[in-house]
């Protein structure tokens, strides 16, 4: 499928490493498809540029209406084919848009060579274009991108954002353009979600976890606030070890090298990941 081969080269470091070391059936990972949270994604935009704010905005408007959107996103979750998005050299003597990603999150943000791909990466192309500017593409940690907004480093941070208020001191959101959710991997043969047919049926097993239990997420993201807890978004956190990585991709090779229990991160990547290593394996 084009959107399997559409990864990003970290995924693919892991996938290759993988297979070479002789990757069994028992090394395969599984989704547990069951929405453990309900999130909107918005686009983070410098608080001190409220009239870009009204432009991105019009933009998203226009793009979910014209079916632009359902466009890109079918390159992704379809058959259509992904577009290469290139960043032009930082230069403040250009009219150029200053975007903040993390681009180890397939399939909204990733690398191949010196090309970005992704839903958000593409957005980011047609945003610029619309605004009349050039695309400059900052790509950073996550744990970095809404602060170096904030810092007013970048105009607009395009990362997969959920919109939370932690995130909102640093920068004002734009409309939502997307539905997300966490949920849970685990290996191949872990049979003991298999049974659960609700949230609350997962979310029962997950709290009569202790911390003998190490469960890796991405830093930064969602699914480390979901299993630590936090008062602000309403998760209330489970008794285990949360372990946080780099990308949810170097989470899920650690689960398969069987130092933590399991994996939560938002459900796209999620998919891309596990389809990837199922692929190989």
């Amino acid at each position: 499928m084009k959107k399997i081969l559409a990864l990003s080269l970290a995924l693919l470091m892991i996938i290759t490493c993988f297979a070479a070391c002789g990757g069994t059936k028992t090394a395969k990972v599984k989704i547990i498809d069951i929405n453990l949270t309900e999130e909107d994604y918005a686009f983070g935009v410098d608080k001190n540029q409220p009239e870009l704010l009204t432009k991105v905005n019009e933009f998203v408007d226009k793009i979910k209406k014209d079916g632009t959107f359902d466009t890109i996103c079918d390159k992704y979750f379809g058959d259509g084919e992904p577009t290469a998005v290139k960043s032009a050299a930082e230069d403040a003597s250009k009219d150029q848009l200053v975007v903040a990603t993390n681009a180890q999150f397939a399939p909204f943000e990733y690398k191949e060579g010196d090309s970005f791909y992704g839903i958000d990466m593409e957005i980011a192309k047609l945003l610029a274009d619309y605004l009349g500017k050039e695309l400059v593409i900052k790509d950073m940690e996550f744990d970095a991108v809404c602060l170096t907004v904030g810092q007013h480093k970048c105009d607009i941070a395009m990362a997969g954002l959920t919109v939370n208020a932690e995130r909102e001191e640093y920068v004002t959101f734009s409309t939502s353009y997307y539905k997300a959710n966490q949920k849970l991997i685990v290996k191949g043969d872990d049979t003991t979600f298999d049974a659960c047919k609700t949230t609350d049926d997962v979310v029962a097993i997950l709290k009569g976890l202790d911390k003998t239990t190490k469960i890796g997420y991405q830093n930064g993201t969602t699914g480390g606030l979901y299993v630590e807890g936090d008062a602000e978004w309403g998760f209330d956190g489970y008794d285990v070890e949360g372990k946080g990585y780099g990308s949810g991709s170097l989470a899920v090779q650690d689960l398969i090298n069987g130092n933590i229990k399991y994996v939560i991160i938002d459900s796209d990547p999620a998919k891309f990941i596990v389809d990837a290593i199922n692929e190989v394996a």
